[in-house]
C-alpha cells in the first residue's frame, strides 16, 4: 500500500469523508485483491481523524463487500465481484433527490400492483384493505399516515407473490420510507393533497381487485408521478424546515443501510 492520505476537512462527515478515499482506492486499482490495509492507528493519523472514525469508515467498505477483516491478520481487499447496490446519500436530502427516489417506487410498484392484480387471493384483499382503513383512519385523526401508507403498499408487494420483487423492496426500505415520509408530510399539509392521494389509492385497490393488471398498473404508476407534481408544486418553506428534516435520517444511514 503507496498511499498516502490527507487530512480532511470537517464540511461532511468525517467517515463519510474516509469512506469514500479507501473506496476511491480500491476501484482505481490502487489497493488491489489481496493487499492489506493500513492499521486504524496509520489511518487515522493519515487522515487527522480519530480511530473511531476510521472504524466506521472500514465498517462501511466491509458493508459494501470491499474489503473483509482476518482474525488477527488485518483487512485485506476483496476479489473484485459484483457490488451491492449503493446511492450517494449526502445528495438525498436535496428536492430533486427524493423525487428521484419516487421515480425508483414508480418502476417498482406499477409492476407489483399488476403481480398482485394476476395474483391476489381474498385473503391478500382483505390485508389491502385492512391496510387502507388504517390508513384514512390515521389521516382523520390529523396524522400524515406514513407508516400506513408504507403498509399499504406492502400489502400490495405480498399479494404480487415475488419474493425477488418483496427482497428488492425490502432492501431499499429504509430509502423508499424516507421518501415516503417526506411525500406523505408535504401532502398532509393540503387538503387537495389528500384527497387526491386518497382517491388514488382507490383506484389502485379497485384495479387489484377487478384483477385488472393492465389498470392496476397505470393507476400505481399514475400514483407515483402524481407524487412527483406534488413534491414539485411544494411550498419552498417545506424543503427549508420540515422536508429537510425528514430527509436527514437517509444521509445519515448511507451507506449501510438498515
Amino acid at each position: 500500500m503507496t498511499a498516502r492520505f490527507q487530512s480532511l476537512a470537517p464540511a461532511v462527515r468525517l467517515a463519510d469523508q474516509v469512506a469514500e478515499a479507501l473506496v476511491a482506492e480500491v476501484r482505481s486499482g490502487r489497493l488491489s485483491e489481496g493487499d492489506r490495509l493500513p492499521t486504524e492507528t496509520a489511518l487515522a493519523t493519515q487522515f487527522g481523524v480519530s480511530r473511531t472514525v476510521v472504524r466506521e469508515a472500514v465498517s462501511r467498505l466491509k458493508s459494501l463487500g470491499l474489503v473483509d477483516s482476518r482474525q488477527g491478520s488485518g483487512v485485506y481487499v476483496r476479489a473484485a465481484g459484483v457490488e451491492p447496490l449503493r446511492f450517494e446519500m449526502p445528495h438525498v436530502a436535496s428536492r430533486e433527490a427524493v423525487v428521484q427516489m419516487v421515480e425508483l417506487r414508480r418502476a417498482l410498484e406499477a409492476e407489483v400492483a399488476a403481480l398482485a392484480a394476476e395474483r391476489r387471493t381474498p385473503e391478500d384483499m382483505l390485508r389491502i384493505r385492512d391496510a387502507i382503513d388504517a390508513l384514512h383512519a390515521a389521516v382523520s385523526m390529523g396524522g400524515n399516515g406514513a407508516d400506513e401508507d408504507v403498509r399499504f403498499h406492502r400489502a400490495i408487494a405480498e399479494a404480487a407473490r415475488n419474493p425477488f420483487l418483496i427482497g428488492t423492496l425490502q432492501y431499499l426500505r429504509q430509502f423508499l420510507h424516507g421518501a415516503t415520509r417526506v411525500t406523505r408530510a408535504n401532502e398532509a399539509r393540503r387538503a387537495d393533497f389528500v384527497r387526491e392521494v386518497a382517491q388514488e389509492h382507490a383506484r389502485i385497490v379497485e384495479a387489484i381487485d377487478a384483477g385488472d393488471p393492465l389498470a392496476a398498473r397505470e393507476a400505481a404508476k399514475a400514483h407515483m408521478d402524481n407524487a412527483i407534481r406534488r413534491i414539485e408544486q411544494a411550498d419552498p418553506a417545506f424543503w427549508q424546515q420540515e422536508g429537510a428534516q425528514l430527509a436527514r435520517p437517509l444521509v445519515e444511514g448511507w451507506p449501510a443501510g438498515k
